[in-house]
């Protein structure tokens, strides 16, 4: 067992945040916890009528938001496991993927991938199936073996994937609402080092071929031009460097922040300098400020196939976001069978936007983008900003239905529901 750096609790606000990281949802809860144990938590949540947990508030959404209980496990005993013989760590849900990938890192090992931000936290990215990018890498949340619960009576609860099948494919991407997951274990590999590599102005047709170049890539645009802006390459240091003319782009000369006008010092290093996995997969250092900080963000997962039709569609209205847009990301994500997971059964590519932090301005265009997209059933990413019809986002995925049975099973009472998941899941 591994203690955090400094061996207290992992990394964390020293209280429960009152609102999230981007500012724009502050919490409605008439109680904040930090317990610093599992009897405690277990007593909390079984004498809660309504409670939820909070990691560390990247999530743009009210999914999280309750009007009773709000509980941080950050304060929980911190643990980082490795199994050698099975290839697999146990971690404390609350901690953060770039404290972990840190640790692993040190005795040998990786995990496959890695997301933007290294800020968040295990359980809650896992529970709203965020992701990295590379076409033969699936979201975080295929790397989960197994999880531990507490239900809504206060029971502990293991379920894993070589013995719960078809059900544990359910609970992965669980929104935070089946239980306050406590402990995650994640497959890992052998550790390996990477080069990261940017170049400039790739033109459209040869996004498809740029997507699949590398172990990771990222493409962005500001809708400004046709040419798109940057593509961040992230590949194995055994490959070759991409020739000087690579699909007609320029390489970058200097580091790059993906938001104009941001340092480059918050960004993993680039410019073909190799480095292990953790300091080059995701976007930004952890010890720096992700992304703009003033921000909303958005997220789209269309099928693979229909890309060149889905971004000529919002071409249509590329006019309305520009003016809002700091920055638009596309990457490719590998289907899997996780029931709630946005790339279920189908090879993805997410459409993420990056937002000016006014909700007001942002809205219109936000529902421009919707309609446009709505001929490719898009499923928006579970911790983003979008106002999907809760009927054509329940049709685009095979196993919703059995998703609310599921979650009817486990909380009868309702103990873990939010507004917003009554919405997207009626009682």
């Amino acid at each position: 067992m591994i203690a955090p750096e400094h061996g207290g609790a992992p990394t964390a606000p020293a209280d429960v945040p009152r609102r999230n990281w981007a500012g724009n949802v502050r919490y409605a809860a008439r109680a904040f916890h930090r317990p610093t144990g599992m009897d405690e938590l277990r007593r909390l949540v079984a004498g809660s009528s309504r409670i939820r947990a909070v990691g560390t508030g990247h999530s743009f959404n009210r999914f999280g938001d309750t009007d009773g209980d709000l509980v941080s496990l950050a304060g929980l005993p911190a643990a980082i496991d490795v199994d050698a013989e099975r290839s697999r760590v146990t971690v404390t849900g609350a901690l953060r993927y770039g404290d972990v990938a840190q640790r692993l890192h040190a005795q040998g090992y990786a995990l496959p991938n890695l997301a933007s931000l290294p800020h968040i936290s295990v359980a809650g990215a896992v529970a709203t199936a965020t992701h990295g990018s590379g076409q033969t890498h699936g979201n975080l949340a295929t790397s989960v073996a197994a999880l531990e619960l507490v239900t809504a009576d206060g029971d502990l609860l293991r379920v894993d994937r070589d013995t719960d099948g078809d059900t544990f494919a359910g609970m992965v991407v669980g929104l935070g609402a089946l239980g306050l997951v406590t402990r995650v274990t994640l497959d890992v590999a052998p550790t390996f080092e990477l080069r990261q590599y940017v170049r400039l102005d790739l033109p459209r047709e040869a996004l498809d071929e740029a997507l699949g170049s590398a172990y990771s890539v990222s493409v962005f645009t500001d809708w400004r031009a046709p040419r798109l802006r940057e593509v961040w390459r992230k590949q194995r240091t055994d490959q070759p460097p991409p020739p000087a003319d690579w699909l007609g782009t320029t390489a970058a000369d200097e580091p790059r922040h993906p938001v104009l006008g941001m340092p480059a010092e918050n960004c993993t290093v680039q410019l073909g300098v190799p480095g292990p996995w953790h300091e080059r997969l995701p976007h930004f250092k952890l010890g720096f400020t992700p992304s703009s900080g003033d921000e909303l963000q958005s997220e789209y997962h269309l099928p693979r196939a229909a890309a060149a039709d889905a971004l000529a569609a919002l071409d249509d209205v590329a006019h309305l976001i520009a003016p809002v847009l700091q920055v638009c990301e596309l990457r490719t994500v590998a289907a899997d069978e996780l029931w709630l997971s946005p790339n279920h059964q189908r090879d993805s590519l997410a459409v993420h936007f990056t937002w000016i932090g006014d909700p007001v301005a942002v809205a219109p265009v936000l529902a421009a983008v919707e309609e446009r997209l709505a001929p490719f059933a898009p499923r928006p990413h579970w911790g983003k900003v979008f106002t999907t019809d809760p009927a054509a986002l329940a049709a685009s995925y095979p196993r919703y239905a059995d998703f609310a049975a599921l979650l009817a099973r486990l909380d009868p009472t309702g103990k873990f529901r939010t507004d917003e998941l009554d919405t997207y899941f009626p009682r």
